[in-house]
């Protein structure tokens, strides 16, 4: 049965690592991977498109050609004058990546502005995606605009997934942080936490406080991913434990919960199998994290 996905974030210019000292320019960011691993598994008839901002200059053309050349739709993305998108680049130490950012004047900071252009966008679409990322960068009324239409189509029954995916670099304010993320999630269906980042910053002892405080929310559906341990899915009163795929060496765990997410969204939206969408996402989780930068060519991800 054909539906619409749409991924709510920022798009980033991407410079990663090359051969010789050198550096390569791609575009990614948390919910864009999400959206473009999506796509890969999605059947022909899903379309799946990108809410966001970006500028109207030549970079950000590059971008909007780019994410529409990867079969993910740009009719969501507006174009704002005076503003350009954010730049990171990925440093690399053994496999395990840290980032420098550059976002001052992103545009993707006022994507929530226009709250009857973000409406239009969720009520158009099937399974509606965003991160604590996504979040994070907005000001404070503009998040509030964002969790009021995902609380909307939460009620009208559309799934409405959540990475919390804590970047506390992002956030002036460590309990505005925890309190956000606690409202994003009541606003979901699916969350599909770190439990890294749970531990770190909610202060969760253990896997069962995160389940626990993420059903006190109202969340139907988790999908708490532990690294190399795996994930355990809650969805409804069945709960389930899926390993983690073996991988002899890790070139770059960029993108790695990204692709996760994308690859287990689109495999449950056809077959409505959490286990199965499981397993089937760890295996791309695993042949991403062999390969430098966020996008993996097709050609070396498994097939759908």
């Amino acid at each position: 049965m054909a539906g619409r996905l749409l991924s709510i974030g920022e798009c980033m210019v991407e410079l990663m690592q090359a051969e010789g000292g050198l550096m390569r320019k791609s575009f990614a960011g948390d919910t864009f991977n999400t959206a473009y691993y999506a796509r890969q598994y999605l059947p022909a008839d899903w379309h799946v498109d990108y809410f966001s901002a970006i500028g109207v200059d030549r970079i950000s053309d590059e971008m909007r050609a780019f994410i529409a050349g990867h079969g993910i739709g740009t009719q969501t993305i507006a174009g704002i004058e005076g503003r350009s998108p954010g730049l990171y680049m990925i440093h690399l130490d053994k496999g395990e990546r840290s980032f420098s950012y550059w976002r001052s004047v992103s545009a993707a900071k006022l994507l929530a502005h226009d709250g009857d252009r973000l409406r239009a966008a969720i009520e158009a679409s099937d399974i509606i995606v965003f991160s604590g990322i996504t979040l994070a960068i907005l000001p404070a009324e503009d998040v509030e605009t964002l969790l009021s239409e995902l609380r909307r189509a939460k009620a009208a029954e559309k799934r409405v997934v959540f990475d919390p995916n804590i970047r506390p670099r992002l956030w002036d304010d460590a309990d505005y942080m925890r309190a956000t993320i606690t409202e994003g999630a009541r606003a979901a269906t699916l969350v599909m936490p770190s439990l890294d980042d749970e531990t770190t910053h909610f202060g969760d002892a253990s896997l069962e406080d995160t389940i626990a405080r993420y059903r006190a929310l109202g969340v139907d559906g988790l999908a708490v991913k532990d690294g190399s341990k795996g994930a355990t899915l809650v969805f409804g009163d069945r709960r389930s434990h899926v390993p983690s795929a073996e991988v002899e060496t890790i070139v770059d765990t960029t993108s790695a919960g990204d692709s996760f997410n994308g690859a287990f969204l689109a495999h449950l939206a056809v077959q409505d199998n959490p286990e199965t969408a499981a397993r089937f996402a760890a295996d791309v989780a695993a042949a991403v994290i062999q390969h430098h930068g966020a996008l993996v060519a097709k050609d070396k991800l498994p097939k759908g």
